[in-house]
Formats: C-alpha cells, structure tokens, sequence
C-alpha cells in the first residue's frame, strides 16, 4: 500500500539530494491496454533525477496537493534554508523545467474549489494512466 505523508519537507530535500536514475526499459504491457507508452519512468520530486536523464512526475495527494493550489497554506510558502525556497518555489520551478505535475484525482471533488484553484502547470492526474504507470516494470516510486 502506498502512504502519502506531507510533501513539503521532502521537497527541498530531494531538490538538493542526488536520486539514481531509473531503467530506461520499456514497458512489457500489451498494446491494447496501453495505446502508446508511457515516457514517464519515475516518479518522484526531483531535479537531480531529471538531471541524470530520467523522466520525473509529480503525484501531490493529501496535503501535499495543498502545494499546487494558488492560495496554499503558510507552510507551502516558508523558505527552507539552505535554498532559501519555498516548497510551492520548488514545485514551481520544476514545472517551469518540464516536469509534469499532476494532483490526486480524488484531491479536487473533496474540496470547496476546482481547478481553478491549482497554479498553472498542475493538472488532476487520470486514474488509469497513473495505474498504468505504477504497474511499469521500470518505475521507482518515492512516496512521501
């Protein structure tokens, strides 16, 4: 079972931590489950990853979702030192880098906004994708 604990400490950690890289193998599942592959190959928060040439996505559920939101709680906007950044900074920046940002499916239809709510470059992630992904024989999964 995967947990999801709150992201935002682990936002600055894993930007100023070296991630390895994942397998670049393809995925084994049958074409008419998936119409074309998946590109992603790791999910996690991170440039270092994106660095090493892997394909990272961010995944925010719970609280740390409360990061994509353009109004988000105090926390999500405190600068973390040594960076100086906050953990909405780091996510910002990741998606000005091309990572692909995603909330939880189930994140929006529980609270009192839409998506309207999210900053630009954060979308609500599709059920089936995100299964398709997990299932990959080549995904490192970093739950926070």
């Amino acid at each position: 079972m995967i947990t999801q604990r709150s992201l935002i400490p682990a936002l600055a950690a894993l930007l100023v931590s070296a991630c390895a890289s994942s397998s670049q193998a393809e995925s084994a599942a049958p074409a008419e489950a998936v119409a074309e592959p998946a590109p992603v190959n790791l999910l996690t928060l991170t440039l270092s990853a994106k660095a090493a040439g892997a394909s990272p996505r961010i995944l925010l559920c719970r609280k740390g979702a409360d990061l994509a939101l353009g109004d988000p709680p105090a926390a999500a906007t405190a600068a973390f030192e040594p960076s100086g950044l906050a953990p909405q900074d780091l996510l910002k920046r990741l998606i000005a880098d091309g990572v692909q940002s995603d909330v939880c499916a189930i994140y929006l239809p529980n609270r009192p906004f839409g998506l309207e709510a999210l900053i630009d470059g954060v979308s609500v992630a599709n059920p089936a994708d995100v299964g398709r992904l997990i299932a990959a024989p080549d995904l490192r999964l970093f739950s926070f």
